[in-house]
Order: C-alpha cells, then structure tokens, then sequence
C-alpha cells in the first residue's frame, strides 16, 4: 500500500503514528467491494449478481463502508508494521478516524512497544529483615477470632447492643420524599455494616417495634450523591440475637480440630502465626530488593500490561465492570509494582539460567505428594488438570531468582 507514516511520537513504550490512505488506494478498495456484494447480492427483480452497481453501492452503503474501513485499516497496520519493525506490546489502538467522501482515510495509530530492559545494577543493596515476632497477645487474640467463629447466638427481648445480631426491615426515602416498602437485613451492629445513625436508631428499639425519622448519612459516605444528605429512614425491629462464645477449655480444643488439649491448640496457632509472620518477613524483604533494583535500573512499561494486571486483579476480587474506574484509579500504583517485580524476575532468570526447569517441578510435585502421603503422578496429573503446571514453575523461578540477589547484596 502507498500510505503516508507521520509519527507524533516516537519516544517511550508508545507511538503515535498519522496514517493516510491515498484516494486511489481507498477508491480501488471501494469497488472491489461493492463488485463482490454484487455478485452475492439477491435484489428483487434482478438475476444473482446483475443488479446495476449503482443500486448495490446505495443498498449496501453502510456495509460497503464499513468494510473498507476493515480493510484498509488492517492492510495499513501490516504496511506499517513492515516498514517500522516495532516489537507491539499490547493491542494497537485506532483514534481520530477520518473517512470523506473523495478524501483520503486517514487514522491516528496508538502502539505500545516493548521496552528495552538492561539490569546490570543488582548488586551492593542493603535491605532490612522485619523481625518476625509472635507474642502471647497475638495468640490470644487469634484464639479469641476462633472463638468468635464457632460463636452460637441466642434470642433476647432486650434492646440491641454493639455485638448483637438484629433482623430488621429498613426503608430509605425515595428523592421525592415516599418512603418504599422495607428490605430484610441482618446486621451485626458495631460490625460497620450499616451507617452509624441507623444503628444508633436500631438501638433505642425493642423487638417489634417501627421507628421513623430523619438519618444523616456520613459526610465521607462512598456514594458522592448521599455524603452529607439527610433522609427519613423507617426502620422495624424483627428480632435481636446475642453472641455467645465457647470457653477457652480443652473442650473448645478438640471441637476446633484434632487437638488433646487447650495447650496443644494454642501451640498449634502460635506455630501459624510464626509461620506467617516469617513469610511476611520474607515477602518485605523480597519487595525492599525490588524496589532497589528498579531504583538502580529505571524502565518503562507499556500502559497495557499494567491494564492487565488490573483486569487480573478484578478478577480475583470480583469486581464489576461498573466499579472499573474506582478500581483501576485505586489499585493502578500496586499493579504498576507487580508488573515492575514481573519484569525483573524474568529478566534475571533469562540472563542468568535461573529459570526453574522440568526436574525442579518434578521434584516441588514430589515433595508436595510426600506431604499429603499420595502418589507423585497423581499429584501431577491434578495440578496439570487444574492449569497449575505454570504457577509451581513460576514460584520455584522466583526462589531463585530471589536467592541468587540475596546473595549479591546485603540482609540485615
């Protein structure tokens, strides 16, 4: 194609390019079009393929267009690719298209590029080690979250307190001042599952009783259309339960699992908290080494991937669609730093052969089945079944990885 390339940016990750396609070129695309609608084109009062072309290109008008814009578009994102060798990133994006009769068609072509990465600075760091420290405070309060699991709750006729279960039916005031009929919730009070005026509200009242008046919704409210706003509320009280929790006794041991004793129990939750306390530590320490490393070797990283991180991480919690932007605007900064720490892992494993091979997964599945007393193949066959062959390989990468900069630089 004889298209015209005018780069508006060519610095970064991204280019901005202006493509224009000659009105020969957009002319030609246009007949060879409407030719091969007409050859499958069935009009009344004419044989297959004999309707008079001018007929074809005013029945077919917004058909034919739009597939030349395909078209051209696609062939001038190859012409464009030839000519300029770019190493895409992400998907290109088409802006600012232009497409007048007699005039040539012209678009604005966003591409990201991959970034040229050289970490040569990776050692001479010093990070510190956070001191994974359990003490008898964490455990009794982690034993306290246990028991609050296996809490029972019991009616009670008295007035709701900050811990108590309630049943209520709540209605909010439309915009011009109705009060609908109510929903059924159940609230925890004190448990931040409803505004502060309307538990103060359920508090004052008895089991059966409706109360209605004025609400002020808190002035740092998540909705920007109720902060601050002022809105009846009617509010029935259906029923109010009191929590009721397990002694911390031998017995409570031997519900919450296979344990003889409180003692054993309490050894058990003290071992996890450690447990989880040194992964943690272990996970700053990986995270100072990172960001050190991108400190020393600045890069840039295409927009997209971030974006896709972004997307992965909806997934993962399950956003909606509706609350991207929130989300995005929220989360971007920690998506930004995992695809930084992604790059840097693999660039390093690349450089320095320290990418996990076959026999370190073999021997990670091995270990693994060891541990849940089953057979290796099996163990194997479900984790390839379930997707999962990637995710150990991509672990075992990072401990090396995460090792080998461990000993080029310094924990304190």
């Amino acid at each position: 194609m004889n298209i015209q390339i005018t780069t508006k940016k060519s610095e970064g990750v991204e280019r901005l390019l202006e493509v224009s396609v000659p009105v020969e070129t957009v002319r030609d695309a246009e007949e060879q079009t409407a030719r091969r609608y007409a050859t499958q084109a069935r009009l009344p009062g004419f044989r297959p393929g004999k309707a008079p072309a001018s007929i074809i290109r005013k029945k077919f008008k917004d058909a034919i267009r739009q597939q030349v814009i395909e078209t051209l578009i696609q062939e001038a994102f190859k012409e464009v690719m030839d000519r300029e060798k770019f190493d895409v990133a992400g998907q290109p994006h088409i802006h600012d298209l232009k497409f007048d009769e007699g005039q040539p068609m012209t678009f604005e072509l966003h591409i990201e590029v991959r970034p040229t990465i050289e970490i040569t600075n990776t050692s001479g760091f010093t990070v510190t080690r956070p001191v994974a420290s359990v003490t008898d405070e964490t455990v009794n309060e982690q034993l306290d979250t246990i028991r609050d699991q296996k809490a029972s709750w019991t009616p009670s006729e008295s007035k709701p307190a900050p811990g108590d279960m309630v049943t209520v039916l709540l209605a909010t005031a439309e915009d011009d001042g109705t009060i609908p009929e109510g929903k059924e919730y159940r609230l925890e009070l004190g448990g931040g599952q409803a505004i502060a005026g309307v538990e103060e509200l359920i508090m004052e009242m008895t089991t059966g009783e409706t109360i209605e008046r004025p609400v002020k919704w808190p002035d740092d409210f998540p909705d920007d259309a109720q902060k601050g706003k002022t809105k009846p509320v009617r509010v029935t009280l259906q029923d109010v339960k009191k929590k009721s929790m397990p002694a911390l006794d031998d017995a409570f041991a031997r519900e919450v699992g296979d344990f003889d004793s409180l003692d054993a129990l309490r050894a058990a939750v003290k071992s996890d908290l450690v447990e989880n306390s040194t992964r943690e530590s272990e996970a700053q320490v990986r995270q100072q080494l990172v960001d050190k490393v991108v400190e020393a070797n600045p890069f840039e990283i295409p927009p997209s991937w971030v974006n896709q991180m972004i997307d992965a991480y909806m997934k993962a919690y399950q956003v909606p669609e509706e609350e991207r932007e929130r989300f995005a605007g929220e989360f971007r900064t920690v998506a930004e730093r995992q695809v930084r720490r992604d790059v840097i892992i693999d660039t390093l494993a690349e450089k320095h052969e320290l990418k996990a091979s076959e026999k370190d997964v073999d021997e990670k599945i091995a270990e693994m089945a060891a541990k849940r007393g089953a057979d290796a193949g099996a163990v194997y066959s479900q984790l390839q079944k379930a997707g999962r062959l990637n995710e150990i390989e991509r672990s075992l990468t990072e401990e090396k990885v995460f090792a080998w900069l461990m000993n080029q630089n310094t924990v304190e």
